[in-house]
């Protein structure tokens, strides 16, 4: 197996609300308004968004409800975008748990949470490079 991710797919309680929440961050979709799953090209991966409901049927596993022990994370290319892209979450519908500081291995970082509940952590990590194309290169 290749040292890859493809897709990450996002099991969302409310469709509509979790698209408009992702599409409120600038985020684009050709997805039609009545389609059961939505996908965003992200970089060079793919975010789908799809019933809870249905990824746990499609799985073949049971839905708890609580946190999947899974956070995603952005990386930004300094600490300024870090603060504008956690206002913009919780413009945009999101909660903020930690608003963006200092860290213990010499980045920026805080965390937003969806709708739905899913973790992101928006990070500026020095020792990376972002890529224009949104890549990023360890080191």
């Amino acid at each position: 197996m290749e040292q890859r991710l493809s897709l990450v797919t996002l099991g969302v309680r409310d469709l509509a609300r979790a698209r408009a929440f992702y599409e409120a961050l600038g985020w684009k979709s050709g997805a039609a308004p009545e389609d059961d799953v939505v996908f965003f090209q992200a970089g060079c991966m793919i975010v789908a968004l799809w019933g809870r409901a249905q990824l746990a049927e499609d799985t073949a596993l049971q839905d708890s409800g609580g946190w999947g022990g899974i956070t995603l994370a952005y990386n930004a290319r300094s600490p300024e975008e870090v603060d504008a892209v956690l206002v913009e979450a919780e413009e945009a519908g999101g909660t903020i748990p930690r608003a963006g500081a200092a860290t213990f291995w010499g980045g920026y970082s805080g965390v937003f949470v969806d709708p739905d509940g899913h973790a992101w952590e928006v990070a500026h990590n020095p020792h990376w490079t972002i890529e224009d194309d949104g890549a990023v290169k360890l080191g």
